[in-house]
């Protein structure tokens, strides 16, 4: 089977090739957000078919950065990237590409790729979180992503962790995600997290409000492990280590809940691969 997959994001878009559980192609792109939905869909149909023009796909798997209206297979909106409100984008791959598509919330998707492959392998229930341009959770249990009634389950970028704190894309104040997130670091502090984040001072402020935002994840899913992916979870242990002694010290005296929080095991991958376990149940 060839399976093509299909990475959405705020910052960039990533694409890969699978051929019998093995990527064959894979290429990322930055997002000209200015262009919005239309230019980034003029970037991935040529790119798909000329990858297709060596041999068809079998299926194709999506992940996208923003909530899906899972059921209808409709994108529910995007904060980051103008023109995607309630578009059909599996259906619109199917009639470009001709082939069997199917999509997920990218938080999702980067669930079930670390959950199957990486670093949730064999662990349930399972926590995934994308930490980048904006803030997602992905919830897997024995397997199955946990979508909640409406499809909006694992939304954890839009908790209130600061009553008081600055507004948020989505009208509230204080989100995780206003807080914490790579659109606000640069914005609120004129440099790439990237760059933030090699300053331990700053790191020592961050990880309070990250394991604010984590702390509620762990007291009401009581996860075997949480992975941290996207591009801040890349920034190593320099992040990883302060913030398992932040949340210890914030987790409830008295709760015995695991503390395990690593980097995604598969780096920029974590959705390519999810969106490949998705594309499988067609």
């Amino acid at each position: 089977m060839r399976t093509l997959a299909i990475d959405i994001g705020g910052s960039k878009f990533s694409m890969a090739v699978f051929e019998g559980g093995r990527m064959t192609l894979r290429e990322s792109r930055e997002t000209d957000k200015e262009g919005g939905r239309d230019w980034m869909l003029e970037q991935i149909i040529p790119l798909a078919r000329s990858w297709r023009d060596e041999a068809a796909f079998d299926r194709c798997g999506i992940g996208f950065g923003g909530p899906v209206r899972y059921p209808e297979q409709r994108i529910a909106l995007s904060t980051h990237v103008g023109g995607w409100r309630d578009f059909p984008l599996a259906a619109y791959i199917e009639t470009k590409l001709g082939v069997p598509a199917i999509m997920d919330n990218d938080a999702n998707v980067g669930a079930l790729g670390e959950g199957l492959h990486g670093a949730g392998k064999s662990l349930s229930p399972f926590f995934y979180m994308t930490l980048s341009t904006g803030i997602g959770g992905g919830i897997l249990d024995n397997g199955a992503i946990w979508r909640g009634a409406d499809s909006y389950g694992g939304e954890i970028g839009h908790l209130t962790i600061r009553p008081d704190g600055p507004e948020c894309l989505c009208g509230a104040r204080g989100c995780f995600e206003r807080m914490c997130c790579g659109l606000w670091l640069e914005r609120d502090h004129g440099k790439p997290a990237r760059e933030l984040l090699e300053d331990p001072a700053f790191v020592d402020q961050y990880v309070v409000d990250l394991a604010l935002g984590l702390k509620a994840c762990i007291m009401l899913l009581n996860p075997a492990r949480m992975a941290i992916g996207g591009g801040i979870g890349k920034a190593g242990e320099r992040l990883f280590v302060p913030l398992r002694a932040e949340l210890r010290r914030q987790i409830t005296a008295w709760s015995g809940a695991r503390i395990d929080v690593v980097p995604a095991a598969l780096g920029d991958d974590s959705v390519l691969w999810g969106a490949l376990a998705l594309a499988e149940a067609l």
